[in-house]
């Protein structure tokens, strides 16, 4: 060797991927098996864009706290939900998001965008100019509200003067935000894909009751029997009239459905894990641990696929 030479140093090489993680309500779940199969697999995530759940997803990973969210994800039982319903009692959203955002908060610790060790952007959609706004710095939890603003549901969120809600509204699966990442390869996960009809996460029909504790009355009963028809209306079969709750989700994920494959047509990422739409209903939250082992699932044979 030449005295002047420096000598070469062989480290194994990682793949490094963007990740661009759609929305879907509770089927956002999923998101966490895939990110934790590509861990485990030694994909290195540099980069993460998202909707909705995937904004609230990605964004608890870029900062480092994905364990302990999907722990406190897994131990939500269906009643648990009550304690995350702080009702806006206006013309412009059911819900006004301020507790769940709080107990994330605490959860992961405010963090700014800018400052996380992954570069994360959070789609939004501007509802007074229709358009859509990508959120890369400034408070992580400012972006994520405004993300998961569906509307109807949670109120708008008022940010720099801007009034926000869902970012599925205008890209389900925001893959255009990583066109400016230097990674190996991009990851896009559509949650609003065609059925299989093969059922994936079906859960069992509970007899009306069985998940409600000893003492329930007035009000707290009233939203549990709500929260319990709701779950009795998506999972009814055929013929049974949708409830305005149910039409109404319904409604957005078919206008999700269609953008979302009108956006995967015009932007192809290297690899698309599809989620099949009917995989659970966007409020099932407490069926965490199945919908991230179905994750693990879906990377597996997507990035398998890949490897053959």
């Amino acid at each position: 060797m030449n005295a002047n030479e420096i000598p070469k140093i062989h480290t194994p090489s990682r793949t490094t991927v963007s990740l661009a993680l759609g929305s879907g309500g509770a089927r956002g779940l999923v998101h966490i098996g895939i990110i934790e199969w590509l861990v485990a697999h030694d994909y290195r995530i540099e980069s993460i864009s998202g909707a909705s759940m995937g904004a609230l997803v990605g964004g608890i990973h870029a900062a480092g706290e994905l364990d302990a969210y999907k722990h406190w994800a897994c131990a939500l039982k269906r009643s648990d939900v009550l304690r995350f319903l702080d009702f806006a009692f206006s013309g412009n959203g059911l819900l006004k998001g301020d507790r769940i955002m709080d107990t994330l908060r605490a959860m992961v610790g405010e963090r700014a965008i800018e400052d996380l060790p992954i570069s994360f952007t959070a789609v939004a959609t501007d509802i007074e100019r229709q358009r859509e706004i990508w959120l890369a710095s400034g408070p992580l939890f400012d972006a994520v509200r405004a993300s998961i603003a569906v509307p109807g549901v949670f109120t708008p969120y008022e940010y720099q003067g801007l009034t926000l809600v869902d970012g599925g509204l205008l890209n389900p699966v925001p893959i255009a935000p990583t066109f400016r990442d230097l990674t190996d390869m991009t990851i896009a996960v559509n949650l609003n894909a065609e059925s299989d009809d093969r059922p994936i996460a079906s859960p069992p029909r509970r007899p009306a009751g069985t998940e409600r504790e000893a003492g329930d009355q007035g009000l707290q009963a009233r939203i549990r029997q709500f929260l319990d028809s709701i779950g009795d209306d998506v999972g009814a079969v055929g013929t049974e009239r949708l409830g305005v709750f149910d039409l109404t989700t319904r409604a957005f994920e078919t206008m999700q459905n269609s953008i979302a494959a009108m956006k995967l047509a015009a932007f192809r990422p290297d690899v698309l894990i599809d989620v099949p739409r009917d995989t659970c209903a966007a409020h099932e939250f407490h069926r965490a641990a199945e919908l991230i082992e179905l994750g693990h699932r879906l990377a597996d044979a997507a990035m398998g696929a890949r490897e053959d």
